[in-house]
């Protein structure tokens, strides 16, 4: 049973779908288990780059089954446009499978999202704007849509009626908008079963029995550890779990089936949106980060808030997730500085903290403590083995290696599909 979760380590934008698309060859099935289209990953395939933000990275590769499980919230129309967007660039995606468990963004959840965040002024989370938040709220309000709910026009139409007859409320009495009608919902929802259909399918069914076939399933997180609902910075984060025991719920499958959990680490630290952020940079090292890493957002497009190596962190995510093995990326972008900080600690109100703090508060106030390596200038792209790497590149990757918790089994030294070092295989 070679079941594998591959999730980010920090924030998020680490580079999942570049390990995501290394794998893709050697796996049966790729199955995003949690978020929606607010996530995004580049795969770049020769000189193709592709932006991807709901689908699996393993649909770029063929003889891969993709699968969107339950625990992710689906917008059609964001789905189509992708889906269009590969079979115009000739990407075969008949092979996609949706479960019929995973919950639709409607049009209010839409509207909401972007209503109440603008309401909140400086007291922004930070959303993307995309309906992610209120369609998990109705999730567990039981107040959701599902997208086997669109087979069904009566009980589509009453669990719309159920959902708007508060929002409704709120969006007229407290935002002073315009009601939303059951009507026009529906008859949007329903344009889109027909499309849907030949993706629909019991997704638990299938990848267990896939399993059970010793077939090789991949389960990829959209987010970063950071960004958790349980066991990231709160309030800023995502609203739903990317961490490993998410792929258990987000999936339909038993944690006794996962045999190895992967975590992607930048060899620098990234986040988008707002929140603590210990070692984010404001000078020109930030800067040259983000240019020289390309630190934008692929869904978003937003700028990237850009910092040193946060050690700290990366030990967390191995604790919360049982990682057992680390992909280390972008580590090209570090080339040219005499020497690199990476933070070893923190200091809060004057004492040396070396684990992150479960208090919202000490974390706001937290200092990094930074332990200076010494950096390199060789173009490092073109390296095929560790021991092609610079003695103090590889000096670099063993220190992160040991303050981590985890070995680094491949390291990314650029954007490219076969840019990657492979130390250990994960297979």
């Amino acid at each position: 049973m070679p079941a594998l979760v591959l999730l980010g380590a920090q924030w998020g934008d680490e580079g999942k779908g570049k390990a995501t698309d290394l794998l893709g060859g050697s796996v049966d099935y790729v199955v995003r288990y949690q978020g929606g289209n607010n996530a995004g990953h580049t795969v770049v395939v020769g000189d193709q780059k592709y932006a991807l933000h709901l689908l699996p990275s393993g649909i770029l590769s063929p003889g891969c089954t993709p699968v969107i499980g339950n625990g992710v919230v689906v917008d059609p129309s964001v789905l189509f446009s992708e889906l269009n967007g590969l079979n115009e660039r000739g990407v075969d995606t008949s092979k996609l499978l949706i479960s019929g468990n995973a919950h639709i963004i409607t049009p209010y959840n839409v509207t909401v999202d972007k209503v109440t965040e603008r309401f909140l002024g400086k007291r922004k989370i930070g959303t993307t704007g995309r309906g992610i938040g209120p369609t998990y709220a109705d999730k567990i309000n039981r107040v959701g849509i599902r997208v086997q709910d669109l087979y069904d026009e009566s009980i589509l139409t009453q669990k719309v009626e159920a959902a708007l007859d508060v929002k409704n409320q709120m969006l007229t009495k407290l935002y002073n908008r315009r009601a939303i009608a059951v009507e026009q919902v529906v008859e949007e929802l329903l344009g889109y079963a027909e499309r849907l259909a030949p993706y629909v399918a019991d997704t638990v069914l299938v990848l267990n029995q896939a399993l059970d076939e010793d077939k090789v399933v991949l389960f990829e997180g959209g987010q970063g550890t950071l960004l958790d609902i349980d066991h990231g910075t709160y309030p800023f984060v995502t609203s739903s779990n990317p961490t490993a025991g998410g792929a258990c719920t987000g999936a339909g499958v038993g944690p006794t089936k996962i045999s190895r959990v992967i975590g992607i680490l930048k060899a620098y630290t990234t986040r988008v949106g707002a929140g603590p952020f210990p070692t984010e940079l404001f000078d020109e090292d930030g800067e040259a980060l983000r240019r020289i890493g390309g630190e934008r957002g692929v869904t978003t497009g937003r700028d990237r808030r850009c910092g040193w190596f946060d050690a700290v962190i990366a030990r967390y995510a191995t604790r919360v997730n049982g990682l057992t093995d680390f992909f280390l990326t972008k580590l090209d972008v570090l080339t040219g500085w005499e020497q690199i900080p990476v933070c070893v600690a923190y200091e809060i109100d004057g004492r040396r903290v070396e684990e992150l703090p479960y208090s919202q508060t000490d974390f706001h106030h937290a200092k990094p403590v930074y332990e200076m390596l010494p950096g390199w200038s060789e173009d490092i792209s073109k390296a095929k083995s560790f021991a092609d790497l610079p003695k103090n590149a590889q000096a670099y990757v063993k220190a992160l290696e040991e303050m981590s918790g985890a070995p680094i089994s491949a390291i990314g030294v650029g954007p490219g599909r076969d840019e990657t070092i492979e130390i250990n295989s994960f297979l």
